[in-house]
């Protein structure tokens, strides 16, 4: 129960406090004036402003309610370090004793896990207690205790930017002097060009109250490289080439031999995944007289963003030279010697699109173009049409000795649909082409085939007589490809429903440029958190064993089957322990895959610390308290602070001792109101009390 009153003017607030001023400066003049009656004068214009005031007094039936403390348990990565999940229940159970014994005091409990169990994004303690918070109300709450190591990765510099007014208090489940050595990153490449090299900048810390001062031994795991050991010194910078062998991912591993004394080896490792990026392909198009495919090849390579295209056409071949002067000839002169001599290596695919010898180009040139192909590693695609059969073909040049198959003279004119080869449907530059099929393809015909002898290479798709269409081979350290027909246009025009000229031309051209997601035999990774994903692609109908190693020497033989649906493709899934740096091996293929967290942010530091708690526990009010009195204490026998209620106090903490707030909250269930002046008593009194003072006045 409780009482008070309560004002209820019966004029307004401002002219009651001008008739309370009015009354007391006439109350003091009196008084100074020493005037008969002063007392009973000062008596009655006070019972006067009162009965104004109308008091009212208010009895209030009310419910104590409990005060409500929160407790945040870190349940994260980190806290499975250095016996601190048994010192972290045995603290818990500690703390509910304690605060089971204070009165009127309700605790609730928040368990805080990672939410992926990886540990990428870090201890997140203040999310998860703003989330508990939105149903305690504000009035109630005593007081915050986190029950943690210190690494809190969501702390706000003040409490009062969550809007808590209540102490929080650090209760940390480690010890003061621990020690850990971890490898960080001070700067790393994001991406690099397929075929460059490029550094990062990494530094051994050294975190705790004790110093090592011996220098760190490394590892340093590349794709397709031998391991490299060395020797650094702790707290300097050193650097780690990365080289980019593909585009994609390239990823180093660095590891750091442990040391006695370590808090755990866990982030001894440091793994960097740095994009590797293609430069502009450069493509050379030799297109020979104008025709009605000329533009399919053009438009499609213009649109690749990632092709830097150089095309020529010849319009005006030397046996139709006259005598006009050169300076006259809006046409310009086809640059021979400057792009098949000075700068032919510098592109990475050669097109001759309906190319027929016509004197242009010199037997040294096309010579030039073989030995760019065997020894330079550079491609070539012939797409031919009926001048591939002539005298005048290609294939009568020294270039012979790289094409895949010779001409036999005939031209074959008559309607046909491509089909893939059983080598097309596992091939990656034919395999799933919307509409393909070996019997009934569901695309637009073609009119005009140049029959080859016997070739050599890989034949993926066939017209009628089942004849070459299609041929791919490789030369050396290059690759060729032959198109043994001009009609692919057809489908660019969308005749009888067209067909997948662009995915098709593009997949040639690229497969041509080594482009390493169309290799016909490739081995590659993907990862999601500990799986790992294995794909293995081959033109055989079985693939061998894959060998998963990880970084510590442990292996897992895994067996790739066959995809349903995707002849050539085969897969594998299987899960693996720990995070890190994998090397699968299948023969002589290779792959490298990242499973998991392996940088996660929860373990890059993982040395007990009040640091990133102080600022909060300060503006609140709150303090920081270690559980365990040194390094490798019992973890059963946690050592607690006091716990104190305290009605009023800015400072809810001390040593050995932490405070919580008493907010004496409470529920009215019931109020009764007794007015003070109304009624004929009210107003007999202050008609006695003015009567009085007139009589006295008036003796």
């Amino acid at each position: 129960m409780s009482w008070s009153i309560e004002l209820s003017p019966l004029v307004p607030w401002n002219l009651l406090i001008a008739a309370a001023v009015i009354a007391a400066a006439l109350g003091l003049v009196l008084v100074f004036r020493r005037s008969r009656g002063a007392f009973l004068r000062i008596l009655s214009l006070a019972a006067l402003l009162a009965a104004l005031a109308n008091p009212t007094l208010r009895q209030e039936e009310r419910q104590g309610l409990s005060n409500i403390a929160v407790v945040v348990v870190d349940r994260s990565m980190s806290q499975t370090l250095a016996e601190r999940q048994e010192r972290t229940n045995a603290a818990r159970a500690a703390l509910a004793a304690e605060l089971s014994k204070v009165k009127n005091l309700d605790t609730r409990y928040v368990e805080v896990t990672d939410r992926d169990g990886t540990g990428k994004d870090g201890t997140k303690l203040f999310g998860e207690l703003t989330r508990a918070l939105s149903g305690v109300p504000p009035e109630r709450l005593a007081g915050i205790v986190m029950l943690t190591d210190g690494q809190v990765h969501d702390a706000p510099k003040s409490i009062r930017e969550l809007g808590i007014d209540a102490p929080v208090h650090a209760l940390l489940t480690g010890a003061e002097g621990e020690f850990d050595r971890r490898i960080a990153v001070l700067k790393a490449p994001r991406y690099g060009l397929v075929g460059s090299e490029a550094v990062a900048d990494l530094k051994i810390e050294e975190q705790g109250s004790r110093a090592a001062g011996t220098p760190a031994e490394m590892t340093i795991r590349r794709e397709a490289e031998p391991d490299i050991t060395q020797t650094v010194a702790v707290g300097e910078t050193f650097q780690v080439p990365i080289g980019f062998p593909h585009a994609g991912p390239n990823i180093v591993e660095i590891e750091l031999k442990p040391i006695a004394g370590e808090l755990t080896e866990a982030n001894n490792r440091m793994v960097l995944s740095v994009e590797g990026v293609r430069e502009n392909l450069r493509v050379l198009l030799v297109s020979g007289e104008p025709h009605a495919g000329e533009r399919t090849w053009r438009n499609l390579l213009k649109s690749d963003a990632a092709v830097d295209l150089v095309h020529f056409t010849i319009l005006r071949p030397p046996h139709k030279q006259d005598g006009t002067p050169i300076n006259e000839l809006s046409l310009i002169a086809f640059p021979t010697r400057e792009l098949f001599q000075e700068k032919l290596e510098e592109f990475d695919l050669i097109i001759f699109d309906r190319y027929e010898r016509l004197g242009i180009l010199p037997p040294i040139y096309i010579d030039n173009i073989a030995r760019y192909v065997e020894a330079k590693g550079g491609a070539v695609l012939i797409a031919a049409g009926e001048e591939y059969a002539s005298p005048g073909s290609i294939f009568n040049t020294p270039l012979a000795q790289v094409l895949p198959a010779a001409p036999t003279g005939e031209v074959v004119e008559e309607a046909y649909k491509p089909r893939l080869t059983d080598l097309g449907e596992r091939h990656p530059v034919t395999q799933g082409l919307e509409g393909a099929s070996k019997t009934d393809p569901k695309w637009g015909r073609w009119f005009r085939l140049v029959s080859v002898e016997t070739p050599s290479g890989e034949t993926l798709m066939q017209g009628p007589g089942d004849r070459p269409l299609l041929v791919l081979d490789r030369k050396g350290k290059g690759r060729i490809a032959l198109m043994l027909s001009d009609h692919a246009w057809l489908w660019a025009r969308g005749l009888e429903g067209g067909g997948p000229h662009t995915a098709l031309l593009r997949r040639m051209a690229h497969w041509l440029m080594k482009e390493p997601e169309l290799e016909e035999e490739r081995l590659s990774t993907k990862t999601a958190g500990l799986k790992v994903t294995i794909e293995r692609r081959s033109m055989q109908d079985k693939v061998p064993p894959v060998t998963l190693q990880a970084s510590d020497g442990t292996t897992i033989e895994v067996q790739p089957l066959p995809v349903p649906g995707a002849p050539g493709l085969f897969r594998a899934e299987t899960m693996v322990k720990e995070p890190g740096f994998y090397k699968a091996v299948s023969g002589e293929l290779s792959a490298v895959a990242l499973a998991g967290a392996a940088n996660n942010r929860e373990m890059a530091e993982v040395v007990t610390t009040a640091e990133k708690l102080q600022p909060v526990a300060d503006s609140s009010g709150g303090g920081t308290f270690f559980t365990a009195s040194a390094p490798g204490a019992a973890p059963a026998s946690p050592t607690l602070p006091r716990i104190s209620m305290l009605k009023s106090a800015r400072l809810l903490h001390g040593s050995g001792w932490m405070g919580l707030k008493d907010r004496e909250a409470h529920l009215t269930t019931g109020i009764t109101l007794y007015p003070l002046f109304t009624g004929f008593a009210a107003l007999a009194g202050l008609l006695g009390l003015i009567s009085l003072a007139w009589w006295r006045e008036g003796r």
